[in-house]
């Protein structure tokens, strides 16, 4: 299982509808809309890494009012 942090640009005032558009996608287990440099973060997980980005590319960064998206997969050291 891979996990990851998805932090979101979204154009502005559209933070929490991203927010609860992207909490509705199979394999994210919690968006929420916040302050500072992104606008909403995302705790996503995916069977491997190519599932992830699937989950990124198909899914998350076709929903409506996302500038940018970044990925941060967690990483066990």
């Amino acid at each position: 299982m891979v996990s990851a942090y998805i932090l979101i640009l979204t154009e502005v005032g559209k933070a929490a509808e991203v927010a609860a558009a992207v909490a509705e996608i199979p394999g994210v287990k919690a968006a929420d809309d916040v302050t500072g440099p992104y606008d909403v973060v995302v705790r996503a997980e995916a069977k491997d890494m190519d599932e992830l980005g699937r989950l990124v590319v198909a899914r998350v960064q076709s929903i409506e009012g996302i500038d940018r998206t970044l990925t941060c997969p967690v990483v066990h050291l």
